[in-house]
C-alpha cells in the first residue's frame, strides 16, 4: 500500500491513497483525514485503506484523481519524534579517518542517532533554504520508517512488528556548521534544517523480497545538477538494522505512534580513486561530505564544493523493473528571504 499527504486541507495536509506506479490517488474519506490518524488507528485504517489501494490499482476506484508529487507534503508534515541513526559505518568511518580519528569499537555495537527537528519537515518538490552558502549545505540520501506504538525496552524482534511504513528522506546538513555544534559536546542544532521525506510512503509488503531482515535491499539513486551521484545499496554495510535503531531508541523511552527513525547516509564501502564516483565504475554517495573525505585521504584536501544557490538534487529508489516505489525528491537550493 502507497500512501501520501497532499498540501490542501490545513497544516497536516490531507491523506491519500496512491496506486502502484503513482499515477493516480483517491483520498481516505471517513477512514482517516490524516497519515497520523490512520497510524493512530492503524489496525482498523488498514484494511479499508488497502481496500481503497485495490481499487485504485484495478481501475475501480471511483474518485480517483491524478497523482502529482508537486501537490504533496512530506508523507507526515510534522512528527511527534524524528531521531536519525547512523547505521552505515563506513560512513562514519570516513569522517574520522578524513579527520585522522580511529574509529571507536563501541561504535560497531552501539548505533549512533540523535534527535531532530520533527516540527517542519518539508515537502518532496519544496526548496532546500538557507541564508548563507558558507554555511556548507548538504544532501543526505537516506531511507527511513514510520514506526507504532514501541513500548520501553522492546526487543528488535518486537520492533520489527511495529514498522508501519517506509520512505525515503533527504537529511539536509550545514557541514560548516557542525564542528562548532559538536565542540560543545551537546550534538547537532543549527546544523540540521527542516528534512523533506519522499511523496509517498509504503507498506514494507510493496517492496516485496527486497524487505527483508529489517532492510531494503535496492540500490538509492542521487542525481546532483542532473548528473549520477550515487547508487549505493540500502541493504550492504548497514551494520544496525531497522529494528535494532528502533530498539535502541526505545530502550528508555515509549515510542508513539508516528515515530520517524532515519538509516543515516546510505554508504557502500568501495576502492579506487575517490571511492569511487559512478563516473569511475563506483557507487559514488549519497552525500558530498563522503566524496570530499575521499579527496582528503587521497589528496590532502577536499576539492568538491557543497551545494550553492541554484544546485538541485533528486534522490529516488527504483524497482528491479524500473519503477519508481516511493517518488522522487527532488529539491532546489534556494537563498531563504524572511517573509516577516
Amino acid at each position: 500500500m502507497k500512501l501520501a499527504t497532499l498540501k490542501a486541507g490545513g497544516r497536516d495536509g490531507t491523506l491519500v491513497v496512491v496506486n502502484r506506479d503513482l499515477t493516480r490517488c483517491q483520498t481516505a474519506g471517513g477512514v482517516a483525514p490524516t497519515l497520523q490518524k490512520a497510524l493512530d488507528d492503524w489496525d482498523e485504517a488498514r484494511p479499508a485503506l488497502q481496500a481503497v489501494y485495490d481499487a485504485l490499482n484495478h481501475g475501480e476506484a471511483r474518485h480517483a484523481m491524478p497523482f502529482e508529487p508537486r501537490d504533496c507534503h512530506s508523507p507526515l508534515p510534522r512528527a511527534y519524534q524524528w531521531a536519525d541513526g547512523s547505521a552505515y559505518i563506513n560512513h562514519v568511518e570516513l569522517v574520522r579517518k578524513a579527520r585522522g580519528a580511529e574509529l571507536p569499537p563501541e561504535f560497531y555495537v552501539d548505533p549512533l542517532m540523535y534527535q531532530g527537528g520533527s516540527d517542519s519537515f518539508v515537502g518532496p518538490r519544496d526548496p532546500v533554504l538557507a541564508c548563507d552558502e558558507a554555511w556548507g549545505i548538504d544532501f543526505e540520501a537516506e531511507v527511513a520508517v514510520v514506526t507504532g506504538d514501541v513500548p520501553i525496552g522492546a526487543s528488535p524482534e518486537q520492533c520489527a512488528q511495529q514498522i508501519r511504513l517506509l520512505m525515503l528522506v533527504n537529511d539536509v546538513s550545514l557541514r560548516n556548521l557542525i564542528p562548532a555544534e559538536l565542540a560543545k559536546g551537546f550534538g547537532f542544532l543549527q546544523s540540521k534544517p527542516a528534512s523533506a521525506f519522499s511523496p509517498v510512503a509504503v507498506t514494507p509488503d510493496e517492496l516485496g523480497v527486497a524487505w527483508h531482515g529489517s532492510r531494503v535491499h535496492l540500490p538509492l539513486e542521487v542525481e546532483l545538477n542532473g548528473e549520477p551521484f550515487g547508487k549505493p545499496d540500502a541493504g550492504i554495510d548497514m551494520i544496525f538494522d531497522f529494528a535494532q535503531l528502533i530498539a535502541h531508541l526505545a530502550k528508555t523511552r515509549e515510542l508513539e505512534a508516528g515515530s520517524v527513525i532515519g538509516s543515516g547516509t546510505v554508504s557502500n564501502k568501495q576502492g579506487g580513486l575517490f571511492g569511487s564516483s559512478v563516473a569511475n565504475g563506483g557507487v559514488g554517495y549519497c552525500c558530498i561530505a563522503e566524496l570530499r573525505m575521499y579527496e582528503t585521504i587521497e589528496r590532502g584536501k577536499p576539492k568538491t564544493p557543497f551545494m550553492r544557490f541554484g544546485d538541485r538534487v533528486r534522490i529516488e529508489m527504483k524497482d528491479d523493473n524500473g519503477a519508481s516505489i516511493f517518488g522522487a525528491i527532488d529539491q532546489l537550493v534556494e537563498r531563504y528571504s524572511p517573509t516577516l
